[in-house]
C-alpha cells in the first residue's frame, strides 16, 4: 500500500527531529550525569556489585534484566556475562524513558532498576526483556537450556549482543540449538522490512564498516550499525573487531510460530558500547550513540508490544 506523501514527509520530519533530540539529550546528560563528563571511564563487569532480584521485584514498570551465565571459553575484549554491565542497560532505559512515554522502574535516586538473573532463578519469568552479552562464550546446563526454552515459549524476549566472528557464532548457535531445535526454530537474518526496525525510528541504511576513521561500505548490506568497543575505536579507528572474520554487522533472530521475535541477535557489533560509553568520548558518541539508541529503542518497543 502506498502511503500518502504528506504523511510520509511529516513522519520523516518527526523521525529526524527525534534523532536530534536523542543526540541532544544524550550529550547533555553525558556531560553532567553518569560519566561525570567526557573522558570518565565507567566500570563494567567484574567488581561491579550484582543486583539480584528478590521475590516480588516486578512493579509493573520496565526494568532491565541481565543474564548471568557460565563462560566455557574466552573471547578477546570480553568479560563474559558481565560485559557492558550495568551501564549499557541503565543508559538505554534512561533514554527509553526520555524519548517515549514508557514507564521505567526506578530506584529512589531515579536510577532505572537493573537486575542480574540466572536461568535457574524463578524471578527470570518476571522479566519481559532479557539481555545478554559476549554470548560466544556461553555454556548451558541441561536445566538452564530447559528453563530458557520455557521462558521464551511463554512469551519472553532475549536480546544477545557483542559477540564476534565465526568461533563465537558457532559456540552460541550450538548452545541455542539445545534450547530451540533449529528444525523447528531456525535462525534467520531479518531484512529492513521487518517491523522491529520501524517501531519508532525508521532504520533503513545503517551498517557501514568504518575503517581508519572514514566512512565506507564493506560486506553485505545490513540495517545494523557496526559498533566497536571504545578502546578498539580509539586504537584503530576500525569498527571490525575480528578483521575479515567480522566484516559487517547482522541482525538475526529466532521467531515463534506466529512470526514474533523470541531471540534477537546483534552479531559482529557491540550495541551495548553505543549506550554504555556515551559520555566518554565525543567522537565515539557522535558516530555511534544516536544510531545505537535508535535501534535500542526500536527493539525495546517491539519487545514490549509483541
Amino acid at each position: 500500500m502506498r502511503r500518502n506523501s504528506r504523511v510520509h514527509r511529516a513522519g520523516a520530519a518527526v523521525i529526524c527531529m527525534s534523532l536530534v533530540l536523542i543526540a541532544f539529550a544524550t550529550a547533555v546528560v553525558a556531560q553532567r550525569g553518569f560519566g561525570g563528563g567526557f573522558g570518565g571511564r565507567l566500570p563494567e563487569g567484574p567488581g561491579v556489585p550484582i543486583r539480584s532480584p528478590q521475590k516480588g521485584f516486578e512493579d509493573g514498570d520496565v526494568a532491565h534484566c541481565k543474564l548471568e551465565y557460565t563462560s566455557v571459553r574466552r573471547e578477546a575484549s570480553g568479560v563474559g556475562w558481565g560485559t557492558d554491565y550495568p551501564y549499557a542497560g541503565i543508559h538505554l532505559l534512561t533514554r527509553l524513558g526520555e524519548i517515549t512515554k514508557t514507564a521505567i522502574s526506578k530506584q529512589a535516586d531515579g536510577t532505572p532498576n537493573y537486575w542480574v538473573v540466572t536461568l535457574t532463578n524463578p524471578e527470570l519469568f518476571e522479566c519481559p526483556f532479557l539481555a545478554a552479552s559476549d554470548v560466544g562464550t556461553i555454556g548451558l546446563s541441561d536445566l538452564e537450556a530447559r528453563n530458557l526454552r520455557d521462558y521464551l515459549v511463554k512469551g519472553g524476549f532475549l536480546w544477545v549482543d557483542d559477540f564476534w566472528g565465526s568461533e563465537a557464532w558457532e559456540q552460541w548457535s550450538s548452545e541455542m540449538a539445545r534450547v530451540l531445535p533449529p528444525a523447528e526454530y531456525p535462525i534467520v537474518d531479518l531484512t529492513v522490512e521487518h517491523p522491529v526496525f520501524h517501531s519508532m525510528f525508521e532504520i533503513t541504511k545503517f551498517g557501514e564498516r568504518l575503517t581508519g576513521g572514514a566512512d565506507g561500505a564493506f560486506g553485505s548490506p545490513t540495517v545494523v550499525p557496526q559498533v566497536t568497543n571504545i578502546n578498539n575505536w580509539r586504537r584503530t579507528g576500525d569498527t571490525s573487531e575480528r578483521g575479515e572474520d567480522s566484516p559487517h554487522a547482522s541482525f538475526r533472530a529466532i521467531l515463534d510460530q506466529h512470526g514474533r521475535i523470541m531471540v534477537a541477535m546483534t552479531f559482529n557489533t557491540d550495541m551495548g558500547d553505543s549506550w554504555e560509553r556515551e559520555g566518554e568520548d565525543p567522537d565515539f558518541f557522535r558516530r555511534f550513540s544516536p544510531p545505537g539508541y535508535a535501534l535500542g529503542i526500536d527493539v525495546m518497543l517491539y519487545a514490549l508490544t509483541h
